[in-house]
């Protein structure tokens, strides 16, 4: 029997797990370990080059406390802003980023955060 290769829904799942590992705090090892796998293994998974079981994707979902239809719900209303703004926060920093400018409550500092980091990312 041939080996099924992943396609874009593996890539999609995979990117889902990682964006609720992120939002969770943890780290893909600690991730790999409460699965029994290879960090490795969480990195295949969440870059769709290996195909995430039923089983394992159930476990998944309960050690990131999402619901599991949340990695396949298609947000049709949202769209490419959805799939634009996951791809931007893909990354534990700019998760960071996003979470700390949006804790600031004044507007001003705020409006003054947002012109610094513009003019930083334009040179």
């Amino acid at each position: 029997m041939p080996k099924r290769r992943s396609d874009k829904r593996d890539v999609e799942v995979g990117r889902r797990v990682r964006a609720f590992r992120l939002q969770k705090g943890l780290s893909q090892e600690k991730l790999a370990d409460q699965l029994g796998v290879t960090f490795q293994q969480v990195q295949k998974y969440e870059k769709g080059t290996n195909r995430i079981a039923a089983g394992r994707l159930q476990r998944i979902a309960e050690i990131l406390e999402v619901p599991i239809t949340e990695f396949f719900t298609q947000h049709r209303s949202i769209g490419a802003a959805q799939s634009e703004l996951s791809e931007l926060v893909d990354t534990a920093a700019a998760l960071r980023l996003v979470r700390s400018y949006s804790r600031i409550r004044d507007a001003k500092l705020q409006q003054a955060v947002l012109y610094f980091v513009e003019k930083v990312a334009a040179e």
